[in-house]
């Protein structure tokens, strides 16, 4: 398992193959992830614990515990915490296919993670 540092909180890698990746993210109460897109990654998103604001492309709604959602590729998003907030995403592996479009920390552009 490895852990990754973000401004927003951070990251538990607890599974990383060359199928799909397995992470569990944690995003402190008034931060956010980057609004941002993949061009070729695919993510299924699933709430432990928390509330946040979710983008999805033209809509917001509110993620509470227990609701999941299916990101395609292509499709623009954001994970806004309303309070602590326990994520589980489990994604296909391509970890450096971030599309920052804004970002409350300075990280715009293509990067890796």
């Amino acid at each position: 398992m490895k852990r990754v540092d973000k401004p927003w909180g951070y990251e538990l890698w607890w599974a990383v193959t060359d199928r799909y990746v397995g992470k569990i993210l944690f995003v402190r109460a008034g931060q956010a992830l980057s609004l941002q897109y993949h061009e070729r990654k695919a993510e299924s998103m699933y709430c432990l614990s928390g509330r946040a604001r979710l983008t999805l492309g033209e809509t917001t709604r509110l993620m509470a515990p227990g609701e999941a959602v299916d990101i395609p590729p292509g499709l623009v998003h954001r994970l806004e915490a309303l309070e602590d907030v326990t994520v589980v995403e489990v994604s296909t592996p391509e970890l450096d296919d971030v599309v920052r479009l804004e970002d409350r920390y300075g990280r715009q552009g293509t990067s890796a993670p």
